[in-house]
């Protein structure tokens, strides 16, 4: 019974061992940066003296296994020293390290050697290998598949960066310290910064390949609001996502911050970029290629980084880590990174798993304060070849569920695809907090008041301030005091006014409107639905409609050449406008307008004497679609956020003769078209095509009075050698070219190039004319075209040749001003013009 029992504890022994022999060896873990405490992203991790490894994901983390007994990790990243740790073999255990940045590593390098090895594409396996990348690229995106769904998270947070100790104890922040007590040093260089605003959103995601079509269902939606009057919220989020778009390695161009930057797998990239084989390694889900990229011209519109290519027949990326050259042409931007991290679906593709893109803004490249920008985005449950229904797709492209901005923390907490850190959850009632404190809302009305042209008093603000002084040479020095209600007062009624008087006319003008909000918003948040009625009297230079600026504007008081030809005028409207949320909208209008010529303009029948006065009464209908358009709303107007998307305008205008004493019968059609081109590497265009046909018998000021420009600011939608009233037609086409080649050419020239200036070209052309019933040397009862004092004629009709001027300007200039050199073509034997001309643009760019 002994040597029974004994024989029987050994076999329990030995399957013991065999079972411990036989358990996998399993490690998970984080790797950070040990002076900054960032997550490291892409790190190798194998076990010791094997080919069995991972990389770690965006967030640092990696996961590793294997069937048989391990004792040690090594962790290799490049500036890092090589790291060892032993582990337990058999064992499921966790294990987090911290790299420490080799400083060896880091410092200069000299090497001296002999003739230095020209970088070729040809015979280069690593072009070989992207050329794979980019004969497969269709393949491995999502649009091969017949129909796609899956889940998106995403999270907006803008922090100030570079906050010292001496800005925080300022007086003016006295009172918010409590913003400055939990501080984040983890993002890009290790730099302080302070969370002041998060964005969240939970998004179903669907797609179809044939016909192609795109559907997403906002669930969920969170932000840190700031008080509407003061702060156009959903602007400041629609500017966010427009800087801060979805990352596709595989497109050709991909957005970031409002420019265009050539992927480097796009079918130019071996022409653009330099391309090498750094690593192999072998993970879970098979063997990956390490690739190292760089732009051949570093100042560029291009990346720089690493590119972690599958090493099977499908070639898909499975990883990017990627950012810009230091000496890149893009403004304010100190520093940028893009993460991607993929895994792999069961038919051995890859699909985006996480994105991370972090930018960091300042005046200065590395000293004083700015401002930090990073957007992480999350992606799960993907579905792919299963069958959607037509109705998913119906309606708008992007579009909110009932309810999704006002869900619950309970919600937010069980769906997050990626947590909140306790600083990023805190923010919320930070900013809450901040608003409550009456200094810092005088702060935010003084700042309203200098940027946005408006001075909140509650229910009534008073502006625009740069409208309140102004000079011409009919007015002379002219004041003007106005304002407007706010939704303080009525969020059904609006009302306008100012007054304005000139010393040199002596005469009062004032502007009144009442406006009624169909669908109870304010009528300066979009969708707008309201009836406006209003009476202007005030003086207008002839075919001036100015975009985006007030025609008295102080800046514009300034002008070259001969400027005394203006109109007292009398409007009396009454507008529908009704806009929709695909960006189609309609406008119906009456106007009856009055208009007495002033100064060097006067209106003079044929054969007759001076008409002191001209009524038309009008009856429009306005159409405009642009789709998938964004911008910013402001306190006077909408500043569009160019994109590629074409904008769509058509007016018919009817003139009615008797009706409240309207003079003549017209009719006028106006139609537009905006687009904006990318050219890749060479920048973008901005076209507009116009085309315009009065049909009827009128005088000269009722056609078409084509823009000019007599200011010494360059306008982009104007003739800018042309004088005011120097042309008039009742029919004409138009197109408008203005290109921005990015530095293009600039980035080549040595010492150029470190100035970031930038190239720009323009041509406008202008064809069109008068038909004989509207030119009054083929017929009475029209007037006259207006003349000098000395006789000879001052406007014109367009004859066989069209109007052409065009431009050559350096952009970027201070990172903010542009001046061009304008050439006019044709007409040149007019009295009072200039054949060449310099203006300048103020533009804030990235």
């Amino acid at each position: 019974m002994k040597v029974i029992y004994s024989f029987f504890i050994v076999l329990v022994w030995v399957a013991t061992g065999l079972s411990a022999f036989a358990q996998k060896t399993v490690v998970t873990g984080n790797v950070r940066d040990a002076v900054s405490k960032e997550p490291l992203p892409y790190v190798s991790v194998f076990f010791k003296g094997t080919t069995i490894g991972t990389q770690t994901d965006l967030n640092g983390n990696y996961a590793l296994s294997s069937s048989s007994q391990q004792e040690g990790l090594s962790f290799n990243y490049i500036g890092y020293i090589t790291l060892s740790k032993n582990i337990m073999p058999g064992f499921e255990q966790k294990l987090d390290v911290a790299l420490v940045p080799d400083a060896k590593a880091l410092g200069e390098v000299t090497v001296v050697a002999g003739k230095k090895a020209r970088y070729r594409n040809k015979d280069n396996p690593a072009v070989e290998l992207i050329r794979q990348v980019i004969a497969h690229r269709e393949e491995n995106r999502i649009s091969n598949f017949n129909t796609a769904a899956f889940r998106q998270y995403d999270k907006m947070l803008f922090s100030m960066s570079n906050v010292s100790e001496k800005f925080k104890n300022k007086r003016i922040f006295r009172n918010y310290q409590f913003l400055f007590q939990q501080q984040d040093s983890t993002l890009i260089g290790g730099k302080n910064l302070l969370p002041i605003y998060i964005q969240e959103k939970l998004t179903d995601k669907y797609f179809a390949s044939d016909p192609t079509r795109n559907k997403s269902v906002i669930i969920g939606e969170k932000q840190v609001n700031f008080d509407q009057q003061l702060v156009d919220n959903n602007g400041m989020k629609v500017y966010f996502e427009r800087m801060y778009q979805d990352i596709d390695i595989y497109k050709n161009n991909i957005s970031v911050i409002s420019n265009e930057f050539l992927s480097p797998i796009a079918n130019a990239a071996p022409s653009f970029y330099k391309f090498f084989i750094t690593d192999t390694i072998k993970t879970g889900h098979g063997e990956v290629i390490e690739l190292a990229f760089t732009p051949r011209n570093g100042t560029d519109m291009l990346f720089e980084g690493k590119l972690y290519v599958s090493n099977d027949s499908h070639f898909a990326v499975t990883g990017v880590s990627m950012g810009v050259n230091k000496n890149i042409n893009l403004n304010f931007v100190r520093a940028l990174k893009i993460d991607l991290d993929f895994e792999p679906t069961l038919s051995g593709k890859y699909s985006l798993a996480k994105s991370k893109l972090i930018a960091d803004f300042g005046l200065g490249k590395t000293k004083g304060m700015g401002f930090t920008g990073e957007r992480s985005s999350t992606y799960k449950n993907y579905q792919y070849d299963i069958k959607l229904p037509d109705t998913i797709f119906q309606g708008r492209s992007i579009v909110s569920v009932a309810g999704a901005s006002a869900r619950d923390d309970q919600y937010w907490e069980k769906n997050r695809l990626d947590p909140l850190s306790k600083e990023q959850a805190k923010i919320y009632h930070n900013i809450d907090t901040l608003q409550k404190i009456p200094s810092f809302q005088r702060t935010v009305k003084i700042a309203t008041l200098l940027f946005a042209g408006y001075g909140n008093l509650g229910p009534y603000e008073i502006g625009p301030v740069n409208t309140f002084y102004s000079f011409n040479n009919v007015e002379g020095f002219r004041l003007r005091f106005g304002g407007r209600t706010t939704p303080e007062l009525s969020k059904r009624f609006y009302f306008e006014n100012y007054a304005a008087y000139g010393f040199k006319d002596e005469k009062w003008k004032f502007f009144l409107s009442a406006t009624y909000s169909i669908n109870n918003k304010s009528i300066y948040q979009f969708p707008q639905n309201y009836v406006r009625a209003s009476f202007q009297r005030d003086t207008k230079i002839p075919g001036q409609e100015l975009q985006f600026v007030q025609e008295d504007n102080f800046l514009l008081s300034f002008k070259r050449g001969l400027n005394d030809m203006l109109l007292y005028n009398d409007f009396y409207r009454l507008d529908y406008v009704h806009e929709y949320e695909n960006h189609f909208s309609y406008a119906f209008g009456f106007k009856k307008w009055s208009q007495t010529p002033a100064g060097g303009l006067n209106y003079q029948a044929n054969g007759g004497g001076f008409i002191n006065r001209l009524t038309t009464s009008e009856l429009s209908l306005a159409l405009r679609y642009a789709p998938n358009e964004k911008f910013i709303q402001g306190k006077i107007y909408r500043v569009p956020i160019a994109d590629r998307y074409p904008v769509f305008n058509l007016r018919y205008t009817a003139g009615i003769k008797g009706l409240l004493g309207g003079e003549y019968n017209y009719h006028n059609l106006t139609g537009s078209v905006d687009k904006r081109f990318y050219l890749s590497q060479l920048g973008y265009s901005d076209v507009t095509f116009e085309g315009s046909y009065i049909a009827g018998r009128v005088p000269f000021p009722l056609l078409a009075i084509h823009r000019a420009n007599q200011t010494y600011a360059y306008q982009l939608n104007s003739y800018n050698l042309m004088n005011f009233l120097e042309f008039v037609s009742d029919h004409y086409v138009s197109i408008n070219i203005d290109h921005n080649f990015n530095g293009f050419f600039f980035n080549k020239l040595p010492l150029i190039k470190k100035l970031k200036l930038r190239e720009v070209v323009s041509f406008k052309a202008l064809y069109g004319g008068l038909r004989d019933e509207n030119n009054p040397a083929f017929g009475s009862g029209l007037y006259q075209l207006p003349a000098f004092d000395n006789g000879l004629q001052r406007t014109y009709s367009l004859g066989k040749e069209p109007y052409m001027e065009g431009s050559v300007g350096i952009g970027n200039i201070f990172k903010l001003l542009r001046v061009d050199l304008v050439r006019r073509f044709t007409y040149l034997d007019n009295p009072e013009v200039a054949k060449w001309g310099i203006r300048a643009r103020v533009k804030f760019d990235f």
